[in-house]
């Protein structure tokens, strides 16, 4: 039975990369005060909610993923106090908020880290992290053969207080983001502690990076494919993501949030990062008791092709729709390629064929029973910023490989908001303040003073689409069918009538409904679906 309290069921949220949102100081970084000063933009381009990258205290390792106190905020980003008042102006505005939470691992700074780097082995202070004796003579090499997923080993050395090289800690990601040992319940107390501390300041719930992590396998063995996860990028590796045990923790978070909800009716969200094989292992996440959702990334990840997006699409509605959740449709995010590039957008233009597909593609996932999440910047069409020189790069994956491939600083870069030249608004410094990363001279032509200026932009195509979205019923529950089309042709009906038809291909061919669409991606006549665009209908027969 659903709960009455289901506005996250068809929410679209809008995700806040904070650092590059929108700098109130002049001092090159996003802050809150910036993101409180955007709120009227978000209302205006009509999002339900917002989600924010980590603003917590930490060295910037891996942009905040790399957490030394998970109840404060980082100086660069503000304080609790202006936290509180983006928190009000957010509610005022009829806008959710939604932290991000790592619970997988934290920053080699946390003071638990610190103290589990001066006790002693197998005490109570490293019992709270992975730390083990290596193996080989005077156990000189790693516990195990794992791979970060960023690059080298998964195991650190550390030196002893006797000056002595001594056991060694596990990183699933850096040596800087010790892993936490979640078979320890001091672990789990105090992430129970953490939610309840932001839940009693307001947020609307939690995006939980990791989901599918957490627990190892007890015994630490062997990988058959020791580098699978740094060679994908993507948690792979069955003994160090997915265990079963995970699930408990997200009954308990699930137990609290439900807790907060009985108070004021107010339901609070868990949304989970949940990098598994298949929808149906995607689906045992989502289940009534657990989170309340997970992002669906197979979409994210097909190639622009009829035939993969119908196949994900309907896994999705089988398996995890299945469940009582509804689906959650991300094109990108922080750690992703543009949607325009990825589709073939090159680095320099905005009206080409990527764009093209990128627009069609945003009116498709806008079209879907579910949930939707929009990274910031998508709306306004920007392309990956692929030249960054070596000297500006901070991702960590390039620090710890060398390698340009799978960075994320491309998608990154702050966004521009209008002018004719760098720092296009996004600062409040002089015309000379510098941005964390550089922005591109092309930038201009995707400001956002320009893009709302110019109805065939794509900010009015996520706005008209947003706003048609909300005028139509209980979309979250919404049925999908498919309808016939010709090869290369995407086309659905939902049960409220709403026909959406995706052209794949180059080349024109009919509409599957007759009449003037409501909506669609680029010019539309009635009877003709031209290549790579999508449209909307109503169906009156």
């Amino acid at each position: 039975m659903l709960s009455k309290y289901h506005w996250w069921r068809d929410a679209v949220i809008y995700q806040v990369y904070v650092r590059s949102f929108l700098d109130s100081t002049g001092d090159g970084v996003g802050d809150l005060a910036g993101v409180r000063a955007g709120l009227p933009y978000l209302k205006k381009l009509g999002v339900d909610g917002i989600w924010l990258s980590p603003f917590y205290p930490s060295p910037q390792h891996d942009h905040g993923y790399d957490v030394a106190d998970y109840c404060d905020v980082d100086p660069l980003f503000g304080d609790l106090a202006e936290f509180d008042l983006l928190v009000a102006a957010a509610r005022r505005l009829g806008i959710k908020v939604l932290l991000d939470i790592v619970p997988n691992h934290c920053s080699s700074e946390h003071r638990w880290f610190e103290e589990a780097l001066v006790a002693e082995p197998g005490s109570e202070a490293r019992a709270r992290f992975h730390f083990a004796d290596g193996r080989g003579a005077d156990g000189c090499e790693p516990p195990n053969n794992w791979h970060a997923m960023f690059g080298g080993p998964a195991w650190s050395r550390v030196t002893e207080a006797d000056g002595q090289a001594g056991q060694w800690y596990l990183h699933m990601f850096t040596p800087e983001q010790p892993d936490w040992n979640w078979r320890n319940p001091e672990v789990g107390a105090e992430f129970d502690r953490v939610l309840r501390f932001w839940l009693d300041r307001g947020v609307d719930g939690f995006r939980i990076d990791v989901a599918a992590g957490l627990f190892k396998h007890p015994e630490l063995p062997d990988s058959d494919d020791p580098e699978a996860d740094a060679r994908t990028r993507d948690s792979v590796n069955p003994l160090a993501w997915n265990q079963p045990e995970v699930h408990a923790v997200w009954r308990q978070w699930r137990s609290i949030c439900e807790e907060y909800t009985a108070r004021d009716g107010q339901e609070r969200l868990l949304v989970g990062e949940v990098s598994v094989p298949t929808a149906r292992e995607h689906a045992l996440y989502v289940r009534s008791d657990e989170l309340h959702q997970a992002f669906f990334f197979d979409l994210l990840s097909a190639p622009w092709e009829a035939d993969a997006f119908r196949k994900v699409i309907s896994e999705a509605m089988q398996d995890i729709a299945g469940t009582g959740s509804t689906v959650t449709w991300v094109l990108n995010n922080h750690d992703q390629v543009r949607t325009v590039t990825r589709y073939g957008e090159p680095a320099t233009g905005g009206s080409g064929l990527g764009a093209a597909r990128a627009r069609a593609a945003a009116l498709l996932m806008l079209a879907l029973p579910g949930a939707a999440y929009i990274y910031q910047g998508e709306e306004l069409g920007l392309p990956e910023v692929v030249d960054l020189p070596d000297d500006v790069l901070t991702d960590p994956i390039f620090r710890r490989t060398g390698s340009r491939a799978r960075i994320r600083d491309g998608c990154r870069v702050p966004l521009p908001w209008s002018g004719q030249a760098s720092p296009f608004g996004f600062t409040s410094g002089a015309e000379s303040a510098k941005p964390w990363l550089p922005q591109p001279e092309y930038f201009a032509e995707y400001a956002t003073d320009r893009a709302l200026a110019d109805t065939r932009s794509f900010w009015h195509l996520y706005r008209d689409g947003l706003q048609l979205r909300a005028g139509l019923p209980q979309l979250g529950e919404g049925a999908l069918r498919w309808l016939d089309s010709p090869p290369g042709v995407l086309a659905f009906e939902r049960g409220d009538g709403v026909v959406c038809a995706v052209n794949f291909g180059t080349a024109p061919t009919a509409a599957p409904v007759s009449g003037t669409p409501l909506l669609s991606s680029g010019p539309c006549p009635a009877g003709v679906l031209p290549g790579s665009t999508a449209a909307w209908w109503i169906n009156d027969r």
